[in-house]
């Protein structure tokens, strides 16, 4: 175990400053600080109220992670940070903050991408990840099948939501229903209380002429939308439950047939879901009914490892460091639209050779001795 990196890693894309470290594929801390509080009142999140939170969280919560684990920050061998994709603002916190970190330690810096992060932190659950492995991502921004043969250097698009994810759609139901925000676990709740088959709504993009693996939640809502508004008009009580639980049955019975149907044709036996609309309960029983049916092995973390935290980044700043990945420039930037093609920010290897050792010393000496 003490061969294996130990790697702390920040994630700050939206409204969650994750902070976690991890050795190898162990999980020895997971401190994460909320906002979510404050953006329910508008109904959605804020961009610059994320950033403010994220500002005043990051220092405690990087030393929470730090005891935690029980261990010393010049310990570390590196430390990663979400470059992107997310929020432009939220983003330049925690890549500043990486920084700051990591040239006071004299530490390799690793900007790696949101997406294969939230694919890698399956390991930390259930060990490496079989290459090739197909990812299914849901969460309130994205909505994506991708392939990955090595989660450090080829993670391949299959296919991606062309207007709202699946997160999205939730909170604008659960919005329509009066239920709050974030609409994902509410919505889950209602649902389990509901009839799956009470009313049929739309499942997008599955005729035999459409992308076989992209997705499409937009009409789902609108005809959910004006079902609602439809029972309203007439004076009728809206069956919350059921058309919850009938929502909640068409977006998961979309997800999971399409992540099938990209599992058997590109002969992949793994399926792996991840984000945080894979803590949703209807999802997990169904991935679960339809891989068993086809002779797919499913992977699905623990709900909390579903949602965005710095566990995630940690693990896929570990995999950079064991597989020998480049460490990033000092000058990394936050990547707003960063692509999946991009599991991480490879630098030229300037900035974190002998050059800087002294700044190194002498900042290590003053703030962590």
């Amino acid at each position: 175990m003490a061969d294996e990196p130990l790697v702390l890693g920040i994630e700050t894309s939206c409204d969650e400053t994750g902070v976690g470290i991890v050795r190898g594929t162990t999980l020895l801390a997971d401190a994460i600080a909320s906002s979510v509080d404050e953006h329910a009142r508008f109904g959605g999140v804020v961009p610059e109220v994320a950033s403010r939170a994220h500002l005043e969280a990051m220092v405690p919560t990087i030393d929470r992670a730090l005891k935690e684990a029980g261990v010393s920050a010049k310990d570390l061998d590196g430390i990663a940070v979400t470059a992107g994709p997310g929020l432009a603002g939220a983003l330049l916190v925690g890549v500043s903050a990486a920084k700051a970190y990591a040239y006071a330690l004299g530490k390799p810096l690793y900007g790696v991408n949101h997406l294969a992060s939230h694919i890698c932190v399956d390991q930390l659950e259930h060990g490496a990840l079989p290459e090739p492995t197909m990812a299914l991502l849901v969460s309130g921004g994205h909505s994506s099948l991708l392939l990955s043969t090595d989660i450090t250097s080829d993670v391949r698009p299959m296919g991606a939501t062309i207007d709202d994810a699946a997160g999205e759609a939730f909170d604008k139901i659960a919005r329509v229903l009066n239920l709050g925000f974030p609409g994902g676990p509410v919505i889950d709740r209602y649902a389990k209380e509901g009839d799956p088959n009470a009313i049929t709504f739309p499942r997008g993009l599955t005729g035999p002429r459409d992308p076989a693996y992209d997705f499409s939640f937009s009409g789902l809502k609108t005809a959910v939308a004006r079902w609602i508004e439809a029972k309203r008009a007439a004076g009728e009580d809206v069956p919350v439950r059921d058309v919850a639980a009938s929502f909640q049955e068409a977006v998961v019975d979309v997800l999971t047939r399409k992540a099938v149907r990209a599992c058997r044709d590109q002969g992949v036996d793994h399926l792996m879901i991840g984000g945080g609309v894979a803590a949703n309960s209807r999802l997990r029983v169904l991935a679960q009914e339809r891989c068993e049916a086809a002779g797919i092995r499913l992977r699905v973390p623990r709900p909390k490892l579903c949602t965005d935290n710095g566990a995630m980044v940690a693990a896929l700043g570990a995999e950079m460091v064991a597989r020998g990945r480049a460490a990033s420039d000092w000058d990394l930037s936050a990547d707003s639209s960063l692509p999946v093609t991009d599991p991480h920010v490879p630098g030229s290897g300037a900035g974190h050779g002998h050059d800087h050792d002294h700044v190194h010393e002498v900042s290590k000496e003053n703030l962590y001795s």
